[in-house]
């Protein structure tokens, strides 16, 4: 299927190009999420009207993820689970919990923003999470996992 992406999507395209995925990609995801639309005479007509308000309307997502990422870089997040004795954790710090403890810091993120490419952290100590904010916006912050003997 064709569609002409309303916005940057990561190993795709930019916004405005027309791309051929697969039908259930499309369907199922883009189109639902206003990532893309069916790339139609009229559609691409449609899209050629707005095409500058998209663009500024992306360059403002743009600017605030940035201005975000500014004083999210650097930050440290201190997380307690309860741990063994050899420090490693009973059960898990993931994605959830790290989203949740920046939010009461004052940085709301969404879990999927949180990438952890080694899965959930399992053990005491610093960990280093990526935060993408935006496509062209990732910001790393420091995890520190804290112990509680039970």
């Amino acid at each position: 299927m064709q569609v002409i992406l309303l916005e940057k999507v990561v190993n795709l395209g930019g916004l405005g190009e027309v791309v051929r995925v697969k039908d259930g990609y499309a369907r199922n995801f883009l189109i639902p999420q206003r990532m893309a639309r069916r790339a139609t005479a009229t559609a691409i007509a449609e899209f050629e009207a707005k095409r500058a308000e998209l663009e500024k309307a992306a360059a403002e997502k743009l600017a605030t993820a940035q201005a975000q990422g500014e004083k999210l870089s650097g930050l440290a997040v201190q997380i307690t689970q309860k741990s063994g004795v050899d420090g490693r954790l009973f059960g898990s710090v993931t994605n959830f919990d790290i989203a949740e403890a920046l939010a009461k810091q004052g940085f709301p993120v969404e879990k999927a923003q949180v990438r952890l490419p080694q899965g959930p952290l399992k053990i005491v100590g610093d960990h280093t999470v990526s935060v993408a904010l935006h496509t062209d916006v990732v910001v790393d912050v420091t995890v520190a996992v804290l112990g509680d003997h039970a």
